[in-house]
Order: C-alpha cells, then sequence, then structure tokens
C-alpha cells in the first residue's frame, strides 16, 4: 500500500511537472515564432518602401542607431527581467522584433525573395532538429554551451576584425564557424530554458517565455544569416 501511494504520488508529481514544463515551452516558441513573423513583415513592408530606401541612403548613420538600439534592448531585456512585468517584458521582445526587422529589411536588396524563402525554411529546419536534440537529449550540455559562448566572443571579435581588413577568406571561415556556433547554441539554449522551467515558480512563467524566446530568436535569426550568406544568389 506504502509503495503503491508513493508511485501514485510520484507519477502525479511527474505529470504536473512535465505539464508545467510544456506550457512554459509552448510560450517560448509562440513569442518566437510571433517576434520571428514581426521582423519577418517589418522588413518586407520597409524593402517595398522607397521612402524607406531614400531615408537609409539620405541619413546612413540610421543602420548605426539601429544596431545600437538592438544591443539596448537585448541587454535592457535580460538585465533588469527581474524587475520587469511579463507585460513589459514581452513589449520590449516585440520592440526588439521590429528593430530588427528595419535593421534586416536591406537584405531584399542583396538577395532574392527566392532565395531568402528557401534559406528560411533550411533555417528553420536546422533549428527544429537541433531544438528538439536540446529539449530531449539526457547528456548535460553545459560545458558545451561554455564552449561556444567563447567561441561566439572570437567570432565577434574577428568579425570586427575583418571589417578593417576585408579578408574574403576569413569572412568564408567566420562564415561557416558561425554557422557551427548556432547550431549548437540552439540545443543548449533549448536545454536551459528546459532546466529553467523545471525549477521556477509558476509566476516567473512569463518572464521565463519572454527571456527563453529572445534567446532563441537570436539563436534563429544568426543561424539564417549565415546561411544566407553560403546559400544566396546574389542579384
Amino acid at each position: 500500500m506504502f509503495d503503491n501511494n508513493y508511485n501514485n504520488n510520484y507519477g502525479a508529481d511527474t505529470r504536473a511537472l512535465s505539464t508545467k514544463v510544456s506550457a512554459v515551452m509552448k510560450q517560448v516558441y509562440f513569442k518566437m515564432t510571433l517576434g520571428l513573423l514581426v521582423t519577418a513583415f517589418i522588413s518586407l513592408w520597409c524593402s517595398e518602401s522607397h521612402s524607406y530606401w531614400e531615408l537609409m541612403a539620405n541619413n546612413t548613420w540610421i543602420m548605426w542607431v539601429l544596431f545600437a538600439a538592438e544591443i539596448g534592448l537585448v541587454i535592457a531585456i535580460t538585465g533588469a527581467i527581474r524587475r520587469l512585468s511579463g507585460l513589459a517584458a514581452s513589449l520590449l521582445f516585440y520592440l526588439f522584433s521590429v528593430v530588427n526587422g528595419l535593421a534586416l529589411a536591406p537584405i531584399f536588396m542583396v538577395y532574392t525573395n527566392e532565395t531568402i524563402a528557401t534559406t528560411f525554411f533550411v533555417t528553420a529546419g536546422t533549428f527544429a532538429a537541433m531544438s528538439i536534440y536540446g529539449y530531449f537529449t539526457s547528456n548535460d550540455l553545459t560545458k558545451f554551451g561554455s564552449i561556444l559562448f567563447m567561441a561566439l566572443i572570437g567570432l565577434i571579435i574577428a568579425s570586427v576584425v575583418n571589417i578593417f581588413l576585408h579578408s574574403e577568406t576569413m569572412m568564408w571561415i567566420i562564415t561557416y564557424i558561425g554557422v557551427l556556433i548556432f547550431v549548437g547554441l540552439t540545443a543548449f539554449d533549448t536545454q536551459q530554458i528546459k532546466r529553467m522551467a523545471i525549477q521556477m515558480d509558476t509566476a516567473s512563467a512569463g518572464k521565463l517565455a519572454t527571456i527563453g524566446a529572445l534567446n532563441l530568436y537570436l539563436d534563429f535569426i544568426n543561424l539564417f544569416l549565415y546561411l544566407l550568406r553560403i546559400f544566396g544568389n546574389r542579384d
């Protein structure tokens, strides 16, 4: 009788935990997908707007402002997530999606619509496979994630250096390494979100969903841009 009660309670607790984690992950993927749709809509709308191109052509500094705004929003969301309400965090995330859409619009001038669409679906498939792996794997990816983070710092430094060197060889090395890094980070971030969902209290679900959506959104966008550089057909 004791064993049966223990097993029943354990089973009920396990099912409740699984339900909680599943609910959080659904929120994460929903917010991430909505953020991507917002970015795609804004980018496509800007690419067809003569006013947008005229504004960008006459004010090249705007692109730097957009990049600075993106960095500032990421820092604001991640750094102040504990103090922000769930609604405020979500609004900042969607604002980031809008700003990123404005910044990414020029890719429609560099690559064909067919190439962008094809690369998007390749990215989506790769992302889904790695996110599923990160969610279900029993392997601890923590050490792997630390290595990827250090590699990402190196990638950023190399990218900045190459702005001045203009080395095509280094550009391609950076591109292929970038793909590997963000493929790995997709699995790592998914596992981390799942672990936080297991440990968190119910009241924090909305905030965790937002920060998780932001991390996976960044993984997706960066993977997409590196793959676009590899597979893209120039106009």
